[in-house]
């Protein structure tokens, strides 16, 4: 594992990127100038960046979330979201058509069908009793300990109900604050002896529809793929099951546990045995992306 201190360093040996974005390219307030600037100019120099990120939204609602974070669209050529890929599998039925939204009103917009259906399922929200699945899209309040949601947990596995998650993430950093995400609450489900049904990062769905993306603009073999992340159970873990090549950035959620600074330079030995403890074997390791 080589430790670098700039994407240019190594980018010409990659024809794409599959970046993450929150904790990479933005954190969650506002862009991260170097990461925009790298990105930028990478694709200036004839690669090609689609952006795969577990955020729970429409390809079309992160682009304009990003837009007003800072985030030009001269940095990427595509999106591909855990929201998207969900969404397909909620519209083909997968835990039924009445279904109880655990999620914000922000949200709204995972539940209009997607155009590539042509005969999507009549998806209607309900309350939990009457529903015959739950589509979870993120905690009701993000600062909420998960448990809050036992007593509710405790009467869909009396039914029998299944869990799609829109959002694989655990935690997020919002600027300085740590928010709970969807893939807490299906972790919670599980482990109570639930089902949970994933398809972002590290899940297979989220890399086929982001293949399909970049082959819309240019076939590029998985070789010649770099996928740059900061999410150890899902970035980390979805690279290395697709079997691509990964450039950890070590800066975003792992920063304290990897000394990583302020000069965005992390400590090498506790960089091995995080990675060693987490099981990662990235590529290289960058502080931040830059």
């Amino acid at each position: 594992m080589q430790i670098i201190e700039a994407l240019a360093e190594v980018s010409d040996r990659y024809h794409a990127l599959f970046v993450d974005l929150w904790g990479c390219v933005h954190d969650g307030v506002r862009a991260l100038p170097g990461a925009v600037e790298a990105l930028t100019a990478y694709r200036a120099g004839g690669g090609r960046v689609i952006l795969v990120t577990n955020s729970p939204r429409t390809r079309a609602g992160v682009a304009a979330q990003i837009a007003q974070f800072g985030v030009p669209d001269t940095a990427y050529d595509d999106i591909a979201t855990s929201g998207d890929s969900a969404r397909v599998a909620m519209f083909g039925g997968v835990v039924g058509e009445r279904v109880w939204h655990l999620g914000q009103s922000h949200d709204a917009a995972f539940f209009e069908p997607p155009a590539i259906l042509d005969h999507p399922a009549r998806i209607e929200r309900v309350p939990l009793e009457a529903a015959e699945g739950i589509v979870c899209t993120g905690p009701f309040d993000p600062m909420a300990d998960p448990e809050t949601l036992r007593p509710e947990f405790e009467a869909a596995l009396g039914r029998g109900l299944k869990l799609l998650c829109a959002n694989p993430d655990i935690v997020v950093d919002r600027g300085e604050i740590r928010e709970w995400c969807a893939g807490a609450l299906a972790a919670l489900y599980a482990e109570m002896g639930g089902e949970s049904l994933y398809f972002g990062k590290p899940h297979p769905p989220i890399y086929d529809l982001a293949r399909r993306r970049l082959a819309k603009v240019e076939t590029v073999a998985d070789a010649e793929i770099l996928a740059i992340g900061d999410g150890p159970g899902t970035d980390a873990a979805g690279a290395m099951g697709e079997d691509l090549d990964l450039l950890f950035i070590s800066g975003g959620l792992a920063a304290t546990d990897t000394g990583t600074g302020p000069d965005g330079r992390p400590d090498p030995t506790r960089l091995a045995r995080f990675l060693d403890a987490e099981g990662i074997t990235p590529t290289y390791t960058i502080g931040r992306l830059r």
